[in-house]
């Protein structure tokens, strides 16, 4: 598992923060276009060719933006992941639907399902003490 660099001082850690964050963010153009021109090909196509719409907002959703124990800063940076990964999970479902009538033929090696298993070692929904021990354990920045 990855962990954040530990500083050893606050103000190593806000430089570190301020040279990343537009690169980090900046990534919200090309999520966003993403996004839209998904929506865009499967309205077009898949009425074509019979294949059910998937619907985006099953994917592109965060429950952990009201928590009350997240500050303004944690909210954002949740409200962020979360919907980065919900467009890559709506467009890879997408992609399966198309493949489905396009190219239904298995690979020759066994591909794993894309779960987000990222997420099976994160902080429990609503229980700030997971939170705190996970921030501890992982070494977080935030």
């Amino acid at each position: 598992m990855n962990k954040a660099r530990i500083y050893e001082n606050e103000g190593a850690q806000q430089a570190a923060m301020t040279l990343t964050a537009p690169f980090i963010y900046g990534m919200i153009i090309p999520i966003a276009l993403l996004h839209l021109c998904t929506k865009i090909y499967q309205s077009i196509c898949f009425p074509i060719y019979g294949i059910e719409l998937v619907d985006s907002s099953k994917y592109v959703k965060d429950k952990r933006f009201g928590l009350p124990y997240l500050n303004w800063f944690q909210k954002i940076n949740c409200l962020y992941c979360s919907y980065g990964n919900g467009v890559l999970a709506f467009a890879i479902e997408v992609s399966k639907q198309t493949e489905q009538v396009w190219c239904p033929i298995k690979n020759k090696d066994s591909v794993e399902e894309f779960d987000l298993p990222h997420r099976e070692n994160f902080a429990e929904y609503d229980d700030v003490d997971s939170f705190i021990q996970h921030q501890k354990d992982n070494h977080t920045l935030l």
